[in-house]
């Protein structure tokens, strides 16, 4: 019991690690690793797909992320290459599960290696999830700031990886929603521009 307690300790310290990405990008109260992994979670439980293996998804979806716990949220401008963030989260993964009985070690180990791996179809769908509800909190910051297009690098990053149907029907409506954001910004700013022009006197 011992060590299930420290293993609910690690567990504990995701939900005060924020998202590099965001801090990087000075969102104010940035989201915890584990508020993306909850909504992660969320998403492949609601998942419509018959075909797909629900729990395992839910399971990817709360382990995937589980290293961060002890190395942090590497992010792409860490300039951290993947073999070396790889070989970081290996490291910790193997110290948590370390922590479990025989079973559970194998059962979280393993699914963390299938998502590293890419290794199944639920892996893949889940690797889509972790793309999209980035790209929804990004959206989301976008609204609270009031500045639709700030985050776009974000969208400009999942371009061309989103495939299966589910998520793309989530997305056309997050691309939707925000397109008439975009539009609803720039149109005020047009107006705002134009009353700002000095009026010429009428002779």
């Amino acid at each position: 019991m011992d060590n299930m307690l420290q293993f609910l300790k690690l567990v504990g310290q995701l939900k005060r690690i924020p998202r590099t990405g965001w801090v990087y990008r000075d969102i104010k109260q940035p989201e915890s690793v584990s508020d993306h992994m909850y909504r992660m979670s969320m998403m492949a439980f609601t998942i419509q797909d018959t075909t797909i293996n629900k729990e395992r998804c839910m399971k990817l979806a709360l382990v995937h992320d589980l290293a961060e716990c002890i190395v942090g949220d590497i992010a792409p401008a860490d300039n951290v290459s993947k073999s070396e963030k790889h070989r970081r989260e290996k490291e910790a993964m193997v110290h948590i599960t370390g922590l479990l009985d025989n079973c559970l070690q194998k059962e979280i180990y393993n699914l963390w290696e299938e998502y590293e791996n890419q290794s199944s179809r639920e892996a893949k769908l889940v690797k889509e999830l972790d793309q999209l509800e980035m790209i929804i909190q990004a959206h989301e910051y976008e609204e609270i700031e009031g500045k639709p297009g700030r985050l776009q690098e974000f969208f400009t990053s999942t371009e061309g990886k989103f495939h299966h149907p589910d998520v793309l029907s989530v997305l056309k409506s997050l691309n939707e929603e925000r397109s008439q954001h975009i539009a609803a910004r720039q149109k005020a700013d047009g107006e705002n521009c134009t009353d700002a022009q000095p009026h010429t006197p009428t002779p």
